[in-house]
């Protein structure tokens, strides 16, 4: 890419897959030696009112390039946390130092950018990371670091990750702390995640109509393994999205009151008696 010709870039993607590596690593390959220069980065969830584009951003965004760099690059990481005053004054401070700044902004959800900043730039969405690239990654990590992964918690990392690098890496090194063996045991302690297959057993439990029992192992989980009803219902989402043996009207009817649980844990209902509720409706269903 010639040195004139980066447009302003927007990278959109959940996180851990690479968006803010991927500007740096743009930026050295640009600038090299000397890219921290020209080069800066700011979170918009800790500065997200209109004062960080008037002061902070104009401020670099009008002194000339260092070098023979012909602009500087603004990072704007999580620009989604903006808010509207922040990305309309932003959008006119893109537009007047085209000459000496270029913006790379970031962020999870590119509809809560505002239109006129999206067409000012190129949009490149980012996809969770592949099993198979975390899978390579965490075992050249393990290589290097001389630690003993067994293949159940590499199946354990890839499960909690959910496409998340860095997630990952992070707890992989959570792990090792713990000891040089890891296996699957330890990367659920770790995490506070509950097994797949326990969360499994609690869904089948319900759907045969066994209501103690399952209720009993909704008591494990949040109890015993310490779990929150939120760490407990995205769970059971993952996991009846997998499940086999049913129907899709029964799986359809069923996300449906996974929704309407969440919505209901997140406005701050009794969990227990959110979650007891949901086993329930999972027991009538399987009576069906």
């Amino acid at each position: 890419m010639k040195a004139g010709s980066l447009p302003h870039l927007l990278f959109a993607g959940p996180p851990g897959v690479g968006k803010t590596a991927a500007a740096i690593a743009l930026a050295r390959d640009m600038f090299g030696e000397g890219w921290r220069n020209n080069f800066t980065e700011l979170n918009a969830s800790d500065e997200r009112g209109i004062d960080v584009v008037r002061n902070k951003i104009k401020t670099f965004a009008r002194t000339a390039p260092l070098g023979k760099a012909t602009f500087k690059i603004i990072f704007l990481d999580e620009s989604d946390a903006l808010t509207p005053d922040a990305q309309s004054a932003l959008r006119r401070t893109m537009e007047r130092f085209t000459t000496t700044c270029r913006f790379i902004l970031s962020c999870n959800y590119s509809s809560k950018v505002i239109e006129p900043i999206q067409s000012r730039c190129a949009v490149y969405r980012f996809r969770p990371i592949a099993d198979k690239d975390i899978e390579k990654r965490v075992k050249h990590i393990t290589r290097e670091e001389k630690l003993n992964l067994a293949d159940d918690g590499l199946e354990a990392i890839k499960y909690v990750a959910r496409g998340d690098m860095r997630r990952a890496i992070n707890t992989l090194q959570s792990a090792a702390v713990l000891g040089k063996k890891i296996d699957a045991e330890t990367i659920y302690q770790t995490v506070a995640m509950a097994r797949p297959e326990e969360v499994n057993e609690l869904i089948e439990l319900a759907l045969k109509g066994d209501f103690m029992k399952a209720r009993d192992k909704l008591d494990v989980l949040l109890i015993d393994q310490g779990l929150s009803g939120e760490d407990v219902i995205d769970q059971v989402h993952r996991a009846t999205m997998n499940l086999g043996g049913i129907s899709e009207n029964m799986r359809v009817e069923l996300l449906d009151k996974i929704g309407e649980t969440d919505f209901r844990l997140t406005e701050g209902a009794n969990e227990r008696i959110q979650l007891e509720a949901l086993i329930a409706h999972f027991m009538l269903a399987g009576k069906k």
